[in-house]
């Protein structure tokens, strides 16, 4: 598990919440150094979108962004919010709409909100054959539905951070989407049913994250003192997804940052 991967890509780093404020270029520097070259930076709401566009900017060819609406804040998402989002999808470093979707589980927004700024940035997404970054968290039923409405149409669409199971995955699948696996398998307590499905999910639509700061791999040794997770910890997801699938983490971090690139656009 030592084994060095050269080339990877984070298409999941929330860099600009706010642990990362003091020190973002020593976290991007870090990065790099470990070999994580190529790094979505997530927008979740208005603010957070502007501000990864902004990032992503001062670092060309390197660091990408998303623009979009959270379902924990599709509560407070209005027709100017959504008026803003499109215009920040226009800007060359802007490679999906989202993060977007539903989270039934926590529920910060209702519901019926959720899944009225869910299905107008799947519209959007549509009407500018732009990929889709989405989330869902105890809503698959209702993710499915709605999603698969739009799925003709869709150019791309990748769930993050997938932690379902087995039947849900192969749903996903079944509408061609792409799968992004984060930390969430180095958690004995509540990923262990995922090491099995890695090897059900193709290649050509696997996608790694960290999901940065949050999931920091539990089993990572030593650890962070601030128990932050950061991109250059991609390494320790890509060797584990490698051993799980029996490829070398050399060509696991090849393929799926060639689906990365295919799937954005970079």
């Amino acid at each position: 598990m030592s084994e060095i991967c050269s080339y990877l890509t984070d298409i999941a780093a929330n860099l600009t919440d706010k642990s990362f404020a003091k020190d973002i270029d020593a976290v991007i520097d870090r990065a790099m150094a470990a070999g994580v070259k190529n790094l979505i930076v997530t927008g979740t709401d208005l603010e957070s979108s502007e501000q990864a566009v902004e990032l992503s900017s001062r670092h060309p060819g390197h660091l990408f962004s998303t623009a979009g609406v959270h379902p924990h804040y599709a509560k407070d998402c209005n027709s100017n919010t959504l008026s803003h989002i499109k215009a920040l999808l226009q800007h060359p470093s802007v490679k999906a709409i989202g993060e977007t979707g539903l989270d039934f589980n926590r529920n910060l927004s209702p519901a019926q909100q959720q899944e009225q700024v869910f299905a107008q940035q799947l519209e959007m997404a549509c009407e500018m054959n732009i990929p889709i970054f989405m989330h869902e968290r105890e809503a698959h039923n209702r993710f499915y539905e709605i999603v698969r409405h739009y799925r003709d149409e869709l150019s791309h669409g990748v769930l993050h951070c997938f932690t379902g199971t087995k039947k849900e995955l192969f749903a996903c699948l079944d509408l061609d989407l792409h799968i992004g696996i984060t930390g969430w398998i180095c958690d004995e307590r509540r990923g262990q049913h995922l090491l099995p499905l890695l090897k059900e999910i193709p290649l050509d639509r696997l996608m790694l994250e960290t999901d940065a700061p949050y999931l920091l791999p539990r089993n990572l040794s030593p650890k962070p003192k601030s128990r932050r997770n950061e991109p250059a910890y991609l390494t320790h997801i890509c060797q584990q997804v490698a051993q799980q699938i029996d490829i070398s983490p050399e060509l696991l971090a090849q393929k799926t940052t060639a689906t990365a690139k295919t799937f954005f656009g970079i």
